[in-house]
């Protein structure tokens, strides 16, 4: 499968080192919107979410740390820029979709995996790693839990 090294323009708006920013680049680079705006908008979002019983504080305005993806305001944000969300597993299936061209259709997708978002344009990984898990016969052994479809007009 075919990978690209894309950091979504987090460069550009001036970040640097390592953080935990994969939803911000996902969507960013899915979508072409400047980084720095999508941050804004996640950053916001998890400020203002609901504080959890196991959160001991309130959320930081931030979306460096990581984005609760299963939240309402997320969902909500992810639809208004015109993604539908399509679930490929669901309780007692078993891993039924893998991160590979074959497995997931073309077009511009927010792929959710165990502990990270990732975008696939018509079937190339757009991120700043490649995320892929290959067993030794090569086959692909990352579970795709979901993916949110950018529909085009």
């Amino acid at each position: 499968m075919s990978f690209v090294y894309n950091d979504g323009g987090r460069k550009e708006s001036g970040r640097k080192g390592r953080t935990g920013d994969c939803v911000c680049r996902a969507i960013a680079i899915a979508t072409e919107l400047p980084y720095q705006e999508v941050y804004e908008r996640l950053a916001e979002g998890n400020a203002t979410q609901r504080k959890s019983k196991r959160q001991k504080t309130a959320r930081k305005k931030t979306a460096s740390n990581g984005i609760t993806t299963k939240r309402k305001w997320f969902k909500d944000y992810m639809k208004e820029l015109g993604f539908e969300w399509v679930a490929t597993m669901g309780i007692g299936t078993g891993c039924t979709t893998h991160l590979c061209p074959d497995e997931l259709p073309k077009g511009r997708l927010v792929v959710n995996l165990s502990r990270h978002l990732t975008t696939m344009i018509n079937g190339v990984i757009n991120d700043t790693y490649n995320p892929q898990r290959v067993d030794e016969e090569g086959n692909q052994k990352r579970c795709v839990y979901g993916y949110w479809k950018l529909e085009t007009n």
